[in-house]
């Protein structure tokens, strides 16, 4: 059974980091592809940074780029967000999502999904 958990989440100021872990279990996670989204209230669901298995190429939102970097573990079977100078913006649910075909950073390619974390960055 695929299982996703993400960690890490929690209040931040402004211009401050995190590291968010998304821990996977119940498939071959070197195979698949990863992606990290969030969700702020009122707002769709969107791609933040993802790691296609298929093309081999990362993803990053021009909204994060520079300060955000995915990376993953196949060893520990763990995906990691990296999120430096963060904004009030930033402020959404977390989720990372994995898909064996996904290609690219939209949410409707990935149809496995952890129950998120909370971040939220304010002073």
């Amino acid at each position: 059974q695929v299982q996703l958990v993400e960690s890490g989440g929690g209040l931040v100021q402004p211009g401050g980091s995190l590291r968010l872990s998304c821990a996977a279990s119940g498939f071959t996670f070197d195979y698949f592809s990863i992606g990290w989204f969030r969700q702020a209230p009122g707002k769709e669901r969107e791609g933040v940074s993802c790691i296609s298995s298929r093309d081999g190429n990362t993803y990053v939102a021009d909204s994060v780029k520079g300060r955000f970097t995915i990376s993953r573990d196949n060893a520990k079977n763990t995906a990691y967000l990296q999120m430096n100078g963060l904004k009030p913006e930033d402020t959404a649910v977390y989720y990372c999502a994995t898909d064996r075909l996904a290609v690219g950073c939209s949410a409707i390619a990935y149809d496995r999904w952890g129950p998120g974390t909370q971040v939220t960055v304010s002073s």
